[in-house]
């Protein structure tokens, strides 16, 4: 019996050694989990009992458990390195068949699709729709859409703007005081914002401050020198902005073309740009380009006005047209929302990773490659998006590094060796006794 007990604890000594072993092998493997060997003691029994004087079988191998727990993150400069900072699993798909990674060394194919180090399988994760709003619920495989961003036409523009209350009164019944744009004495300040038409060229729109009394002020707005409503300059109508003793804006009046007796008036906060038709102004005479403005017009919100006693300045105006853009580079958010970064400095989601969570994350079964299929152990994988539940984070231009710890694996080697020559001993010693009985007979 005793050389069986020896010879089960040298099988158990050389498969902690293997593991150790395995550990100390996979210490730079990106996402690699450390495994630890579990042992239990083993007895010779009949179903009514052992008795209380059984002396054990010796020992077996009852597991190996992988130890999933959190890896340093390392950085290493590279968008499609990715690392999880928490739980979750990375989904990858090889023609249907789904497994599960905490490396995130990722790459780019020849068609654009997401996927491992050694391209066989794709990284899984939400899509997009048009307008760019990411469709959660089914997986799809993410692919980094590199096609020019379609330009958008411009159809509202906002900005904080304040007018210096004491600012001399321009006496437009003056001939000389008649607004011109090409005159600087006939307005008070010039404010110019970039639009664009439907496709992607850029105008300028050039909003005039000239004040014409206490409290009031008239804005001529041109458009690549032409008026709200598309007609050239000959004869710019204004808005007027009315203010309040405290400075604040209350009202905007935009008189009807063409005017009713008495005159009627659109009274808001907002300025409307209406029938302008991109184009160019040669020697006097317009000739449109093909392009179209929004159909909707241009609405300049003038709502955050002020007239108060400093600068007449504007903050940067907002405006929510662009030309077209070319994809200058990718970043990858906390959430795993990839967003593509354009030339005309505008940004669209265009996927999201998903992670995979397991009820019993020991319960997978290792495949190699750093991958872990799903078993009944297991359980079934629950899918959603980085930080949402007890997911992790995102980690972009980083690696999670192996979780192994190379002194603890050393000391384990150690103790693997002592239990090895232990076990050694113990049949050494068995086969010494076996002797000194056989010359006895």
């Amino acid at each position: 019996m005793s050389f069986n007990i020896g010879l089960s604890g040298l099988f158990a000594a050389n498969k902690q050694l293997d593991v150790t072993g395995n550990n100390i092998a996979n210490v730079a493997t990106t996402g690699f989990k450390s495994s630890r060997a579990e042992f239990e003691d083993v007895y010779s029994a009949t179903k009514l009992g052992t008795g209380s004087k059984v002396v054990g079988s010796g020992v077996r191998l009852a597991n190996v458990s992988q130890q999933f727990t959190q890896g340093d993150i390392s950085s290493t400069g590279n968008v499609l390195d990715m690392g999880i900072n928490g739980s979750g699993f990375f989904v990858l798909n090889n023609s249907g068949s789904l497994s599960y990674t905490r490396a995130g060394t990722f790459k780019v194919d020849k068609d654009g699709y997401v996927t491992n180090t050694d391209g066989t399988s794709r990284l899984q994760g939400y899509g997009v729709d048009a307008s760019g709003k990411i469709q959660n619920g089914m997986l799809t495989d993410l692919r980094i859409d590199t096609s020019n961003l379609a330009p958008k036409s411009s159809s509202a523009v906002s900005s904080t703007i304040n007018l210096n209350s004491t600012d001399k009164v321009i006496d437009q019944t003056v001939a000389t005081n008649k607004f011109d744009p090409t005159k600087s004495e006939t307005y008070s300040k010039q404010f110019n914002t970039p639009i664009y038409d439907s496709q992607g060229n850029q105008h300028e729109m050039n909003q005039y401050m000239v004040k014409t009394s206490a409290n009031t002020w008239d804005t001529y707005t041109l458009i690549d020198g032409r008026n709200m409503d598309g007609s050239l300059p000959t004869n710019p109508v204004p808005s007027t902005m009315t203010f309040d003793s405290a400075g604040k804006l209350t009202q905007i009046s935009t008189p009807v073309t063409p005017p009713t007796t008495p005159p009627t008036s659109t009274i808001s906060n907002e300025l409307k740009v209406t029938n302008w038709v991109p184009g160019t102004v040669t020697d006097g005479v317009w000739k449109a380009n093909g392009a179209s403005s929004n159909p909707d017009g241009v609405t300049i919100a003038m709502g955050n006005t002020t007239q108060y006693n400093a600068d007449t300045a504007r903050s940067i105006p907002v405006q929510n047209g662009y030309a077209t853009g070319q994809i200058t580079n990718l970043t990858i958010d906390g959430s795993g929302v990839l967003l593509a970064n354009f030339s005309n400095y505008q940004t669209k989601p265009i996927g999201q990773i998903s992670l995979a969570s397991f009820t019993n994350e020991q319960g997978l079964q290792a495949v190699g490659g750093t991958a872990w299929k799903e078993t009944y152990s297991s359980g079934i994988p629950g899918y959603d998006s980085p930080e949402t539940g007890s997911l992790g984070t995102i980690r972009s231009n980083s690696l999670e590094e192996s979780n192994v710890n190379v002194t603890n694996e050393l000391v384990d080697l150690i103790k693997a060796q002592s239990n090895y020559q232990a076990n050694a001993k113990t049949i050494s010693t068995q086969s010494t006794l076996m002797q000194t009985i056989i010359q006895m007979t």
